[in-house]
């Protein structure tokens, strides 16, 4: 066999024009994987604006064909299941070769993983992000997806989630298989440290802004307390929509001066704010293991980070600060640490050499072609 293989990856998350964003750190992996490999993208969304059935679209993005199907929206639960099936044998057809298929999101794609290994032969293997396998989030899923979930991951030939900590959840949720955990990739010549020197104290939050997630408002409650300690401090906001929260932030008497609402942007664009940060925040109640916190390793950016699931595994001493979930007085406490510099940090080349020795798309994607062969072969 060629070692240059032909990989499917099946996409329950993924951007397209309907959530521009979302899946981002798949398509990450996915470009990983095309430096080696031929990597093909399978993704089918509901698209309210969408009065076709069903409209698939090929794009090469980025070296990878892309596939999208997009299908109109309906409330019929069957009709739902035929419009996906339909689309999934559309565009399978589109695909000349396959030799395996690497799986993102256990449920519900991963039916059409067991259907390509029963009856076509190929192997597959799971990326998993999903926060809620992990309980009480678990709680929620039904009883329909935990049996079908279990069906697919006894067929994966591996199962990998992004943490240790995701994969006691799977485990515990009663998801049995062969583990291999796979961590999320970062773009090393492109997230990079410069030399700064602010006048301003500057803090930075990325996100995509759920206030559920990533706790947004206790942040900017902690900023209200800030800029009557700290005179030259500015701290940026950035994230989907990020400006809804200007509302709240006047009813906390924010200064203007003090805070930054930053919309959507793309991901090339973070590379500059976290490069020009002093330091990145992010206060979330619940994780596997966030990008955005590799990235700002990567440009030499300490981050102080609530320990949440997997965040402790790859965060090493000096690299910034873990902190407590919603524990507003000790982020407000740990800020001032850093800009009075009363917190050890080690040197930005550290940090971002770090998460090039084990983040870089060299390293995530030798990890994969590893699993590959390894499914192929047994």
């Amino acid at each position: 066999m060629s070692s240059k293989l032909n990989v499917l990856f099946l996409c329950g998350w993924y951007p397209s024009r309907v959530l521009t964003t979302n899946g981002d750190f798949i398509q990450r992996h996915a470009e990983a994987v095309s430096l080696k490999h031929n990597v093909t993208v399978l993704h089918i969304i509901t698209d309210k604006k969408s009065n076709k059935n069903i409209e698939l679209t090929t794009e090469l993005i980025n070296g990878i064909e892309t596939h999208i199907a997009y299908l109109k929206f309906t409330k019929n639960p069957i009709k739902k299941i035929l419009y996906f099936r339909k689309a999934f044998l559309l565009i399978l057809k589109k695909i000349d070769s396959l030799d395996i298929v690497h799986l993102n999101e256990l449920f519900p794609f991963g039916i059409f993983s067991v259907y390509l290994k029963w009856f076509k032969k190929i192997p597959f293997i799971i990326t998993e992000h999903w926060t809620d396998y992990k309980h009480p989030l678990s709680n929620k899923i039904s009883l329909t997806q935990k049996l079908i979930s279990k069906v697919i991951a006894k067929n994966a030939s591996f199962i990998c989630p992004v943490t240790k900590d995701l994969e006691s959840s799977m485990i515990q949720f009663g998801l049995k298989g062969t583990y291999n955990v796979v961590e999320n990739v970062v773009d090393t010549s492109s997230f990079f440290p410069k030399n700064i020197n602010n006048d301003i104290f500057s803090v930075v939050h990325i996100s995509n802004m759920d206030d559920h997630h990533k706790n947004v408002s206790g942040i900017l409650r902690v900023v209200s307390l800030l800029q009557n300690k700290i005179n030259n401090f500015h701290f940026k906001l950035i994230g989907a929509n990020a400006d809804k929260y200007k509302v709240f932030a006047q009813e906390l008497r924010i200064k203007e001066k003090n805070i930054e609402f930053i919309n959507q942007i793309p991901h090339a664009l973070v590379i500059q704010h976290l490069q020009e940060a002093n330091l990145f925040i992010l206060f979330s109640n619940f994780e596997n293991l966030p990008c955005v916190i590799l990235e700002s390793f990567a440009c030499g950016t300490p981050v102080i980070s609530t320990n949440v699931g997997g965040i402790s595994e790859h965060f090493p001493e000096n690299f910034g600060k873990l902190i407590t979930t919603k524990d507003e007085r000790k982020l407000e406490e740990e800020i001032l640490n850093y800009y009075y510099n009363k917190n050890k940090t080690t040197t930005k080349d550290v940090m971002h050499n770090y998460v090039k020795s084990n983040f870089s798309e060299a390293v995530i994607e030798q990890k994969f072609t590893n699993l590959y062969y390894k499914s192929i072969n047994n």
